[in-house]
């Protein structure tokens, strides 16, 4: 039965892996072992599965935090770098609103970002962020909407 480890708060029978039998090598023996895992079904529904693995192989001393970055969906820019990404991606989202007036607010509020980092002095990279036009985005994004809805 082999030796007892205490497991989940109480004493259980432990789990002995047999020796390696002298006629296989390390290689063939732990082959072995993980074809019989296979076929018991040991390996299937891991977390993780199916998903790939990293690859940096530890070289990094902080995957962990990076990873827990990417799991929490955390992002840690410069300053310059957060606001070009903010504009972005507020552009990108405009075509998906249907309101003028919600437009303009989500401009205005955007530009008067813009005019308030460049105002100031940050660490990190310079902004080369100009303000928007926000009359000229407002009439490119009417007209793309008037010519969705002619087609």
């Amino acid at each position: 039965m082999g030796y007892l480890s205490r497991r989940r708060g109480r004493y259980a029978p432990a789990i002995v892996t047999a020796r390696k039998p002298a006629e296989l090598s390390f290689e063939g023996w732990i082959e072995q072992q993980i074809q019989q895992a296979q076929r018991e079904g040991l390996f299937d529904d891991l977390p993780g599965s199916g998903r790939p693995q990293r690859s940096d192989d530890g070289a990094d001393p902080g995957w962990w935090a990076k990873q827990l970055l990417r799991r929490e969906q955390v992002e840690f820019l410069p300053p310059a770098l957060a606001l070009r990404r903010s504009v972005e991606k507020t552009l990108a989202a405009l075509p998906s609103i249907r309101d003028e007036r919600r437009v303009r607010e989500l401009l205005e509020a955007l530009d008067a970002e813009i005019r308030r980092f460049n105002a100031r002095v940050t660490s990190g990279p310079p902004t080369t962020q100009a303000p928007l036009e926000i009359e000229e985005i407002v009439a490119a994004w009417r007209r793309a909407r008037e010519e969705s809805q002619s087609t």
